[in-house]
């Protein structure tokens, strides 16, 4: 077996992506095999731009934010796009041909694509072509089939419980109702975590459709009590009932164009409108990306890192990372990206907030 390996991170940003990197690159180190590192996810790999990473690349990198080889999420190799960088592709051409021949060429036992769902569906897709890929599974969003938590994800929740925190204060002063619209595409997961941890009043998902009225119910009630507050959180992909994800724009470039945003602004004017109780709206956005990982996504991304390269000495090609329970376990990738995951509406957090009178405005 090559004792050379290949390392890229692509789609979006992540807290804990230095961490896998490190532990990729650190454990590898430990049997003597050389580590390239690709810059800014698969146009790195498509374009030939890479670098050889060397210990001192990776010391010192456990803390940090974002991803030291960049990112991109707009590289597929079966889509890529073509034109002049910083505007709008005219046309998308196939390049895998191009990855193929950039790892047969350096020589790689294999290339380990740290990613989420459309990363690690591209992934599976170069398997095809018998490139050997090794995933390991990120995204703040939670939502890879095959692992019970992807790293980011903690980091992402945790920075969501302290808008709410905050947000606490403000609205009770005021007596008013503070929407706090929170990331997580079409997977409620940071929105439940979120504002359980947080305490809302109101926790508005994607697998369940909501009613303005039952919100306003909710508030209404509150305010009957003496509570002269309430805090909703609702996640950027929740819909009325009937009704469709507010979408903010599209990037046909992207892997995935659509750009959710918005819905926070939705439920705010109708929550005003239906009760007539002053209405604010955050909308938290990257920073819910940025910034140093917590404790537990610099651990799981250190064990993730570690299980990639233990798969490769295995010769596990085409599996990924995965954690099930408290192991670390692997997965095949086509199982991981099979389909989305989402919050079961039987969800023991779904089940105790409904138990303690939050409501999910259905």
């Amino acid at each position: 077996m090559s004792k050379r390996i290949g390392i890229l991170t692509a789609g979006g940003d992540c807290p804990g992506l230095n961490a896998v990197i490190r532990a990729v690159a650190k454990s590898a180190f430990g049997f003597g095999w050389e580590v390239v590192g690709f810059e800014d996810g698969f146009q790195g790999v498509v374009e030939n731009r890479f670098r050889w990473l060397e210990n001192e690349d990776v010391s010192g990198i456990l803390t940090h934010g974002g991803t030291i080889l960049g990112t991109s999420n707009v590289a597929n190799p079966f889509r890529y796009p073509v034109g002049v960088r910083g505007k709008p592709p005219a046309r998308f051409r196939d390049e895998s041909e191009k990855v193929v021949a950039c790892i047969r060429e350096l020589g790689l036992a294999a290339l380990v694509c740290i990613g989420g769902d459309g990363t690690l569906s591209i992934g599976a897709q170069l398997l095809r072509k018998k490139v050997p890929v090794v995933g390991v599974p990120k995204t703040i969003d939670n939502d890879l089939s095959g692992t019970d938590f992807t790293f980011g994800f903690d980091t992402a929740v945790t920075c969501a419980t302290d808008a709410v925190d905050r947000l606490h204060t403000t609205a009770a002063s005021h007596h008013r109702v503070m929407v706090l619209e929170v990331m997580g595409r079409y997977a409620g997961w940071i929105a439940l975590y979120s504002g359980m941890a947080g305490g809302a009043d109101v926790i508005l998902i994607p697998e369940i459709p909501f009613r303005i009225n039952a919100i306003a119910s909710c508030v209404r009630e509150r305010n009957q009590r003496g509570k002269r507050f309430s805090i909703v959180v609702v996640g950027e992909g929740a819909k009325p009932k009937g009704g469709k994800m507010v979408v903010k724009r599209r990037v046909q470039s992207s892997t995935d164009p659509i750009r959710l945003g918005g819905i926070g602004y939705v439920v705010g004017n109708g929550i005003e409108h239906a009760t007539g109780i002053e209405t604010r709206v955050s909308v938290l956005g990257h920073i819910q990306r940025g910034g140093s990982p917590t404790a537990r996504d610099r651990n799981l991304g250190t064990l993730f890192g570690n299980k990639a390269v233990e798969l490769i000495r295995e010769g596990k090609i085409g599996y990924m990372a995965a954690l099930r329970g408290s192991e670390i376990v692997s997965v095949p990738i086509g199982e991981a990206v099979r389909k989305l995951k989402l919050v079961p509406k039987n969800h023991p957090l779904i089940r105790a907030a409904r138990a303690i009178g939050i409501s999910f405005g259905d």
